[in-house]
């Protein structure tokens, strides 16, 4: 059976969804007592965020790519990074393994183009909006053109919400009014769908809550890492540069 290494931890409310989505979505797809094969790195997150608060991103990657190493080695035979920020380091990730490394930006953009949408408003941290490789790898494994929140207002928002509400377990029914006047705002630019581009979101936010339709990251990449451990192909960036 194949072995999914988790590297998790950031936050641990979004790994919890991880580690259910995978075991719910093996069983409904096996059935009985079936659950997925998954060996988990948890990380402390307050390391990780210091480092993103002083723009330390090579360290932070170091990190990751230590922990990626460590699940390899412990028998894993492909690695996610289980948050969307993060993926920001996921080349240095990717170097440090022989397995694959299953891109969440990747899998996500293909779950766009297929559905037939073809500008997504970003929800996300203010690092994945603002730093500009969630667009980039998008728009050249997909060809999607990726909207964020247009006024830096907005985005900061976003990223408030994130860190000092969904990763530390409190749901807001205000934040969830702010997000869908955000989205709102996004869809009247130019938006015709929504990715959910911190694994969090998923919390607050989902297709009946929001006027269009919504990609949820986190369960794409459940879903990339399942295929995978089923033979199929998954978009990996284990050959990354």
């Amino acid at each position: 059976m194949t072995v999914i290494g988790l590297i998790g931890g950031m936050s641990w409310e979004s790994s919890l969804i991880y580690y259910r989505l995978l075991n719910e979505r093996t069983r409904a797809r096996h059935g009985g007592q079936r659950s997925a094969d998954i060996l988990m790195r948890s990380v402390d997150f307050e390391t990780i965020v210091a480092l993103q608060k002083a723009d330390r991103w090579d360290e932070a990657g170091a990190v990751l790519a230590q922990a990626a190493a460590g699940l390899e080695a412990g028998g894993a035979d492909c690695v996610l990074i289980c948050t969307n920020t993060m993926h920001l380091v996921a080349p240095a990730v990717s170097r440090a393994l022989a397995v694959p490394l299953i891109d969440i930006i990747a899998a996500t953009g293909v779950a766009v183009r297929t559905a037939g949408f073809k500008r997504p408003l970003l929800l996300s941290t203010r690092y994945t909006a603002e730093h500009g490789f969630y667009a980039e790898r998008m728009q050249a494994s997909a060809g999607i053109e990726v909207m964020t929140p247009a006024s830096a207002e907005a985005r900061g928002r976003v990223h408030d919400i994130i860190f000092s509400e969904l990763c530390q377990g409190i749901v807001r029914p205000a934040s969830r009014e702010e997000m869908r006047r955000i989205v709102a705002d996004g869809v009247a630019a130019g938006a015709d769908c929504v990715i959910l581009g911190c694994t969090e979101l998923c919390l607050l936010v989902d297709d009946e809550s929001l006027a269009c339709p919504v990609f949820d990251s986190t369960a794409i990449h459940v879903d990339a890492a399942l295929a995978f451990a089923e033979g199929e192909a998954a978009p990996s960036i284990a050959s990354a540069a």
